[in-house]
């Protein structure tokens, strides 16, 4: 049970009246068991009828309230503050017919006070507070006192009264405190994430518009490479050997060309319907033969499941996002790449695992939510890159070590139910 603060909106002051609904049931049970057993254990001469009466009906008040709570989709502060007036002006009158403020009890007029500075605006918390005090204050010139003629008896009775009461009010307020402390923490780490969560997007848009603008500029100098490869073509003088190097780098400035093609298409965040229904298989086999053509000193090894592989969107971004990992795991150096394909009804996952030392202790805690410091084999900012990728897809991804020994590093992918658009 908890209490959500002043500035919640319609849905959560509905929620605040269910749940003082709830802990009525449970005091005005309490409240009868005491009217009902409470004379005969104290030997005090009560008077029944008129605390049953009022514990009937705010048992009704409560009835109501419930009912209009089924048919409701939101409240007001007025609403909540309507309740808990109510609340003060049942304990009032239970305290009336037993000793008025002369009843260790009447303390329990505050905690009504308190759930009302935790869900309601400041106004409606003064509103409350002159309320309790108002009820206090006739309490101790109009009430029916207790008949008590042994003044021992009755010191002892008022001692264990305000004893009772320091308990359940320290025990409602340390509860309170706990619970506001712990939302107070959950809603400083949601901020924080949502902080994060902007940096790294504002860094990926920087990014994308860096991109474009290299796409654009690193045009002229690949054709102007290009014009003087195929110049080259036609010296006699070049041996055997220099040929073939030339048709590697013709071949890999054809490479170029076309991711700078691509870059340029992409620049714009091209909207995830916008790209095409393939088949998981189909869509990652050829993008690892793409990366091949790009690493052809590397090795891989391809993994899927028996059943008919599923339908996936093959967005650019995601496709981005592989080519990062299997860089990474390139760029170790050790041994052959593992790349596998497992699904389920819910997930697709994709699985790159390389032979090498294994991802670092401070790689694995910030799990590509920053850009790490350039390096010999790259900049340093392709997992973060991943990270966002595969976050805009709804997906996640996850970084581990191998028992065996190398890096693992998993992208999950939600898959559309049956019966979606």
């Amino acid at each position: 049970m908890s209490f959500i603060s002043g500035n919640a909106d319609g849905t959560h002051h509905l929620a605040n009246l269910q749940r003082l609904a709830s802990v009525r049931w449970m005091v005005l049970g309490v409240m009868s068991l005491l009217a009902i057993a409470g004379p005969g254990l104290l030997a005090i001469p009560l008077p029944r009828i008129p605390l049953l009466a009022v514990v009937a009906v705010a048992a009704g008040f409560n009835f109501l309230l419930r009912l209009r709570l089924a048919r409701a989709d939101a409240a007001t502060p007025l609403e909540v503050l309507s309740q808990i007036g109510f609340d003060i002006a049942s304990l009032t009158a239970l305290l009336f017919f037993s000793g008025g403020a002369t009843n260790p009890l009447v303390s329990l007029l505050l905690p009504p006070v308190a759930i009302a500075a935790l869900t309601l605006p400041v106004r409606h918390v003064f509103a409350t507070g002159a309320l309790a005090l108002a009820a206090y204050s006739v309490l101790m010139v109009f009430y029916l006192p207790l008949p008590l003629s042994d003044p021992a008896r009755a010191t002892r009775l008022h001692l264990i009264g305000m004893w009772l009461t320091f308990a359940i009010s320290a025990a409602m307020i340390g509860w309170f405190v706990v619970r506001m402390t712990a939302l107070i923490r959950q809603r400083d780490a949601e901020l924080a994430a949502a902080r994060e969560q902007a940096m790294r997007d504002e860094r990926v848009v920087a990014l994308g518009t860096l991109a474009a603008g290299a796409a654009h500029e690193l045009g002229t100098p690949l054709a102007t490479m290009a014009v003087i490869a195929s110049e080259l073509e036609y010296d006699k003088t070049l041996s055997a050997a220099a040929r073939d190097d030339l048709a590697v780098l013709r071949q890999q400035i054809g490479i170029c060309k076309e991711i700078i093609t691509g870059l340029s298409r992409q620049a714009g965040a091209e909207r995830l319907e916008q790209a095409l229904a393939v088949r998981a298989d189909v869509w990652l086999d050829g993008l690892r033969q793409r990366w091949h053509s790009l690493r052809p000193q590397a090795s891989s090894q391809f993994r899927l499941q028996d059943d008919a592989p599923p339908t996936i969107i093959a967005d650019p971004t995601l496709e981005q996002a592989v080519l990062n990992l299997l860089n990474n795991a390139a760029n170790t150096g050790n041994g052959e790449i593992e790349l596998a394909a497992t699904w389920n009804d819910v997930l697709f996952t994709i699985q790159v695992r390389d032979h090498g030392p294994g991802f670092a202790a401070h790689i694995l805690d910030q799990a590509g939510k920053t850009a790490f410091p350039a390096h010999p084999g790259g900049s340093g900012i392709g997992l973060m890159l991943t990270q966002s990728a595969v976050e805009r897809l709804n997906g996640r991804l996850t970084l581990s070590n191998h028992p065996a020994g190398g890096a693992v590093a998993r992208i999950e992918l939600p898959l559309k139910q049956p019966g979606q658009p």
